[in-house]
């Protein structure tokens, strides 16, 4: 199955970034990808933390689910839509769900995941709180992909910090995961750091695919993140990267690479815990 996992550099405007996305799709379903994965608050990065709230969405409506379903639909792709806002059932407004929702080529959305664990980070000059304006999520999720060479792959999804928790990613090889999805936006400080270190290791002990599409650059409200858009095999090497600037990161993955190894390497089965 070949893969694109798209990078950007996502800005202020949502109409601009709504219409980037779209056209690296586009991009990417031209050369030949099954499934697309946008990054971690592709469709905005605003200039206070509190700027996702004026556009959050209620699951099955708006102008950001609009395009990710027709962009799906349109161009015979599978869709993740890194993350978007969306409300809080019952709540005031003043916090919302950071979502990641895939949509089938037939532009229905098929799965959700709000993430779980909430960013925070503070080094004396770089402060994050995510939890300040996120409502964490509670639920693990995943879903099946009929690939054109017939194999049915689970696809795991998470988003950005979720990548320190490796209990998540092992309750979805748990489950049968072939691939792990990791949209992300860190930052340039934690992304030089841990960025390629996590990503490859959450692929050896799961020995899964991981696919991890990045913001990647300097950003209207003077954010840089690391960028480093990546996709990694089950033995932990880099099959595909970009470091910075917007692009389409494309990998060809194959199922029979994880059997091999799986069977060359029976760790999965080996777990006390």
């Amino acid at each position: 199955m070949k893969l694109a996992a798209i990078q950007m550099v996502s800005g202020t405007d949502l109409v601009r970034n709504l219409a980037d996305a779209r056209q690296l799709l586009e991009q990417a379903a031209a050369q030949g990808a099954e499934l697309a994965v946008l990054p971690e608050y592709f469709c905005l990065l605003g200039q206070h933390d509190t700027d996702k709230l004026a556009i959050q969405e209620t699951q099955g409506t708006g102008p950001i689910q609009a395009m990710l379903a027709d962009a799906a639909r349109q161009l015979g792709l599978w869709v993740v839509g890194g993350t978007l806002p969306l409300r809080v059932p019952d709540g005031d407004g003043q916090r919302v769900f950071n979502s990641s929702l895939v949509f089938s080529p037939a532009g229905q959305c098929v799965a959700r995941y709000d993430k779980m664990h909430l960013f925070c980070f503070d080094n004396g000059r770089e402060r994050y709180d995510e939890s300040r304006v996120l409502q964490a999520g509670s639920q693990p999720a995943w879903f099946d992909l009929p690939a054109r060479d017939g194999h049915l792959w689970r696809v795991g999804l998470s988003v950005c910090y979720d990548l320190r928790f490796p209990e998540l990613y092992r309750l979805y090889a748990r489950e049968g995961a072939d691939l792990l999805l990791v949209p992300s936006a860190f930052t340039y400080t934690t992304g030089q750091a841990h960025w390629e270190l996590l990503l490859r290791a959450r692929a050896v002990e799961n020995l899964c695919f991981v696919a991890a599409p990045a913001q990647g650059g300097q950003h209207d409200n003077g954010r840089r993140t690391w960028g480093h858009s990546l996709v990694a095999s089950p033995w932990g090497e880099v099959l595909a990267q970009q470091a910075e600037g917007p692009g389409v990161v494309l990998a060809e993955l194959d199922a029979q690479q994880i059997a091999q190894r799986r069977h060359q390497l029976p760790a999965l089965s080996h777990r006390v815990l």
